[in-house]
């Protein structure tokens, strides 16, 4: 997607709120915009979603877009459900995968329980649920969230972290805003700030937060096809994997990828979803780095043992949902997990 020249004002003699906006924004990536209030940072994500035309210039090479706006219109004469199953269709999904979509995603935001109540009696943090469930369900290739995260929940919080990891594993593009910096720190691909109108780059890369770094690590092995590789990340034609593990080899021809806990899931997701998929052999916890005692902060063994349970668990899920072939995956306790392709597909 490229913006070139891009330029917004409101009316013939009003001023500028953008000007001569140069981008190009690959498949992916992940964006962060940034900006005091009333910089235009609205102004722009609503240019990339397509609700808004430039004044000047041109935006090529949009995919298909969904957009989470900065306020939910709620006072709409649907249900949650129904209006979910509404936009998927106006995606292009037939109407009862667009009902078991906005059935899924109410589910994983928490709120299954609020499918039949009206959108204008529901609460503040539930109509953004269903703001962001809109925008997820169609699976789109550019994703626009202005202040997405702001009226959820933490549990919906992480959630959507979570959602957005996938969208970018699965080649997706995501540009967002959100007032908390420390949203998605260090998983950006760029950050941009708009200033007097202009969009200037900030950081370009990924500077992984120190909390990230320093955490809970995961060691997952894999195996592939003879003299298959995991992308590197090193070229244009190799984006770099999910938390950027360091790559290994491991025992009988395996490949052993750790990568911070945080990122762990989304690694998981990008490996079974590539084709041809990776073998999962194991998911482990990575060694602890040496910490002095604290009674008052959490075990870090602790932390990554869990860290590492619940990517087991993530493994185990999207396996179920890969529908290529049957993927074997070893816990950390040992156990065979069979992964049943014949699984129905979840969003």
């Amino acid at each position: 997607m490229k913006l070139d020249g891009v330029g917004r004002r409101y009316g013939v003699r009003g001023p500028w709120v953008l000007r001569d906006v140069q981008l190009e924004v690959p498949a992916r990536a992940l964006v962060r915009i940034e900006g005091t209030n009333g910089s235009g940072k609205s102004t722009l994500l609503r240019l990339f979603a397509g609700i808004d035309r430039p004044t000047a210039g041109r935006i090529t090479g949009r995919p298909r877009a969904a957009y989470v706006p900065e306020r939910f219109p709620a006072a709409l004469p649907f249900t949650a459900a129904g209006y979910l199953t509404h936009l998927g269709r106006i995606h292009g999904l037939r109407g009862p995968e667009a009902a078991r979509r906005a059935g899924a995603w109410l589910e994983r935001f928490g709120a299954a329980g609020h499918a039949g109540t009206p959108l204008a009696r529901l609460s503040k943090g539930t109509s953004q649920k269903v703001a962001v469930a809109q925008a997820l369900l169609a699976e789109p290739g550019l994703l626009v969230l202005d202040e997405a995260w702001t009226g959820l929940d933490q549990a919906a919080r992480e959630v959507l972290d979570r959602a957005v990891a996938e969208r970018v594993a699965d080649g997706g593009t995501v540009v967002f805003v959100d007032h908390d910096p420390r949203r998605l720190a260090g998983a950006a691909d760029a950050r941009y700030r708009v200033t007097d109108g202009r969009l200037v780059l900030e950081e370009r890369g990924r500077a992984e937060d120190a909390a990230v770094v320093a955490g809970p690590r995961v060691i997952i092995e894999i195996q592939g096809a003879p003299g298959s590789a995991p992308r590197s990340g090193d070229g244009p034609d190799s984006p770099p994997l999910p938390g950027r593990p360091t790559i290994a080899p491991g025992p009988d021809g395996t490949t052993r990828l750790t990568v911070p806990a945080a990122h762990s899931d989304a690694l998981l997701r990008a490996l079974l979803m590539a084709r041809p998929p990776w073998h999962i052999r194991s998911v482990t916890a990575a060694p602890p780095p040496a910490t002095v005692p604290d009674a008052h902060r959490t075990d870090p063994g602790a932390l990554a043992h869990r860290d590492a349970r619940d990517a087991r668990d993530a493994c185990d899920a999207h396996a179920a949902r890969d529908p290529h072939g049957v993927h074997h995956a070893r816990g950390e306790s040992g156990r065979n997990v069979h992964h049943d392709p014949g699984a129905e597909a979840r969003p």
